[in-house]
C-alpha cells in the first residue's frame, strides 16, 4: 500500500491556491492555465477551504451575477477535508467516496505540502495492478 508521501513524491509538490477575495473569472482563468480541476483557499497562510469546477458548475449560476462579480469565497467549498503524508491510497479513497470530493489537500502539521486527486489516486492503482500482472505473468512462463 503506498502514502500520500509517496504519490508526492512522484507527483510533486505543486499546489495551487488563491485568495478568498479573488473573484471567480480569476479562478477559472488560473484553473485553466494550469489544467487543474481545483485550487485551494489560503488566507493568512492557511487553507481555509477549497474551489472546484463542481463548486462553479453547481453554485454560480445560483448567485445570478457574472463570474467578474462572484468572489471565491462565495463559492468555495469548505472546512477543508484533507490528508496527511502517511495516510494511504486506499485510506484517501475512502475519504473522497464518503465526503464526495475529488481533491485532498495534503498537511504536514500546519503546512499544506501538496494535493492529490481522484484522478492520481486511480492512476496510481493502475500502476500497480499492472505491475502485480506483469509478476504473474512472468512467473507463469518460467
Amino acid at each position: 500500500m503506498k502514502t500520500v508521501r509517496q504519490l508526492l513524491e512522484v507527483k510533486g509538490h505543486q499546489v495551487l491556491t488563491i485568495s478568498p477575495d479573488a473573484t471567480a473569472r480569476e479562478a477559472m482563468k488560473r484553473m485553466a492555465e494550469h489544467n487543474v480541476g481545483a485550487l485551494i483557499v489560503v488566507e493568512n497562510g492557511k487553507p481555509i477551504g477549497i474551489v472546484s469546477e463542481r463548486d462553479f458548475a453547481r453554485k454560480m449560476f445560483l448567485l445570478e451575477k457574472p463570474p467578474r462579480d462572484i468572489l471565491v469565497k462565495d463559492v468555495m467549498s469548505a472546512p477543508v477535508i484533507y490528508v496527511r503524508p502517511d495516510q494511504t491510497n486506499e485510506e484517501c479513497m475512502a475519504l473522497m467516496t464518503d465526503k464526495r470530493v475529488r481533491h485532498l489537500p495534503v498537511m504536514e502539521g500546519d503546512r499544506l505540502i501538496g494535493v492529490i486527486s481522484i484522478g492520481d489516486l486511480v492512476k496510481d492503482t493502475i500502476s500497480e495492478q499492472q505491475f502485480i500482472i506483469r509478476q504473474l505473468e512472468n512467473y507463469i512462463m518460467s
